[in-house]
């Protein structure tokens, strides 16, 4: 197996703000790898709704002051989580005093079980004082939210990537946050949701028409990403079939398996966890179903050459 590693002296770009429509902006922090992930909001007259927060204190701050500049100090008043995952939950509290925080009602239950447990993982990141701030206002299978007479719907389209994917689509501008629904230049990362899950959503996303995207991790882009994520995961898919049928272990398939292009994503030790998802929808689980994720971490860091996952947030 080769994949595209983070090198120990990477410098990072600043994060950047890029207007995507009008009014429309994303938040983009590459490289897009662990911990890096990208935010947006939109500007209305008299307020904002964000999408998703970031993984530190810090980065969530600068997220916050960077749409005080972009939108002349208009306070955000919804906050929308695309999924529960740490790098996009740990800096609701920041916005929580003044900010209605929505999110599928699977979040708000994973944001509480989760906790803090992300920054165990990495207990060399500057976390900061995070307060573990799940969403106040949830729905099962859609919602509008709107922006003056923008309307942004928010599509639960999950399990996925987790068990509580959304989507937010602005079909008056053809725009989406995809949350991690897409990742663009990254390797996708199914082991908390289901890869089964993550194709159908993948066509809810095709059906859309869009035109521009913001993706959960990656540069903006527009449809071509989701070919990308589709083809890697049926590789993914193709690869665990072999293995289960050959009786090999997630890990000893993940080894031996020779990722061709896709060596070209970053963390690219992800197709371990991704294998072990795959392995347990061949044994007929349900899709999004507790998994020993702490096996499967563990398979990921012996496929990084013993490396512990690198987190650059």
């Amino acid at each position: 197996m080769s994949s595209a590693r983070v090198p120990d002296d990477v410098v990072l770009p600043e994060p950047t703000v890029e207007e995507v429509s009008e009014g429309v902006f994303g938040y983009v922090q590459l490289d897009g790898s662990w911990g890096l992930n990208n935010t947006g909001f939109v500007v209305g007259e008299a307020a904002v709704v964000a999408v998703d927060t970031c993984a530190t204190e810090r980065r969530s701050r600068g997220f916050a002051e960077a749409i005080g500049r972009t939108s002349g100090s208009k306070p955000v008043r919804t906050l929308v989580n695309t999924h529960h995952h740490g790098d996009h939950t740990h800096g609701n509290m920041v916005f929580a005093p003044g900010a209605t925080i929505i999110g599928q009602e699977r979040c708000r239950e994973e944001v509480i079980a989760a906790g803090l447990g992300m920054t165990a993982m990495w207990p060399g990141v500057e976390w900061g004082e995070i307060v573990v701030t799940p969403p106040d206002t949830t729905f099962v299978d859609r919602m509008t939210v709107w922006v003056d007479d923008l309307e942004l719907q928010l599509i639960f389209v999950g399990p996925a990537h987790t068990t509580n994917d959304v989507i937010v689509w602005l079909p008056e501008r053809k725009v989406l946050f995809a949350g991690d629904v897409i990742f663009n230049g990254g390797a996708p990362f199914a082991l908390m949701g289901s890869i089964a899950g993550w194709l159908e959503a993948l066509d809810v996303v095709r059906g859309l028409g869009l035109e521009r995207m913001v993706p959960g991790h990656g540069p903006v882009c527009g449809p071509e990403a989701i070919e990308a994520v589709d083809e890697y995961l049926r590789f993914v898919q193709e690869a665990a079939k072999r293995g289960f049928e050959a009786g090999a272990s997630p890990l000893e398939v993940a080894q031996e398996t020779d990722l061709g292009k896709f060596g070209e994503l970053l963390d690219g030790e992800r197709l371990a966890g991704n294998l072990h998802r795959a392995y347990s929808e061949l044994k007929g689980e349900e899709r999004g179903a507790a998994i020993d994720t702490q096996a499967a971490i563990g398979d990921m860091v012996t496929l990084n050459g013993g490396q512990m996952l690198r987190c650059l947030a």
